[in-house]
C-alpha cells in the first residue's frame, strides 16, 4: 500500500527561534491546550489538527497552529490531506532547557487549583 506524500510547511531554523516568540505563543490558553495535547506524543508521531476538539472556528484554529509553528514550538507536515503537528521538543530543550517542562507543570498546577472547590474560612 503506497504511503501518502509528505509535504512540510515553512518552519524557523533552531537559531531563529526566540524566547520571546515561544513565550508569546504559549501565552494563549488555546495554544497552551494544543501543546498539552501534543506533549505525550513522540516528535515523529504527531497528531492531525482534528485530533483535538477546540470550540473555536476553523480559521481561528488555523491561526493558533500557525502562531505555534512560526514561533518554532511545533512542526507541521501534510500527510496526504491531514496536517500533522508535533512539538519541536528537542529544539526547544536545546535552546531553553526545562522551559517547556516548567510551563506545562505550572499550567497543570493552575488547572488543579481551579478544579478544587474553595475552602471555607476557618
Amino acid at each position: 500500500m503506497p504511503t501518502a506524500p509528505v509535504r512540510a510547511l515553512e518552519h524557523p531554523a533552531p537559531e531563529e527561534i526566540t524566547l520571546e516568540g515561544v513565550l508569546h505563543a504559549l501565552s494563549d490558553p488555546t495554544r497552551l491546550r494544543i501543546v498539552r495535547f501534543l506533549w505525550p506524543l513522540e516528535e515523529n508521531e504527531g497528531a492531525p489538527c482534528s485530533a483535538i476538539e477546540l470550540e473555536i472556528t476553523k480559521s481561528t484554529t488555523t491561526h493558533h497552529y500557525r502562531v505555534l509553528r512560526e514561533a518554532g514550538v511545533i512542526s507541521q507536515v501534510y500527510r496526504g490531506t491531514a496536517k500533522m503537528n508535533a512539538l519541536r521538543r528537542r529544539d526547544l530543550a536545546a535552546l531553553f532547557p526545562g522551559l517547556l517542562d516548567a510551563i506545562l507543570t505550572a499550567d497543570a498546577a493552575r488547572h488543579e487549583r481551579e478544579d478544587r472547590p474553595a475552602r471555607s474560612p476557618a
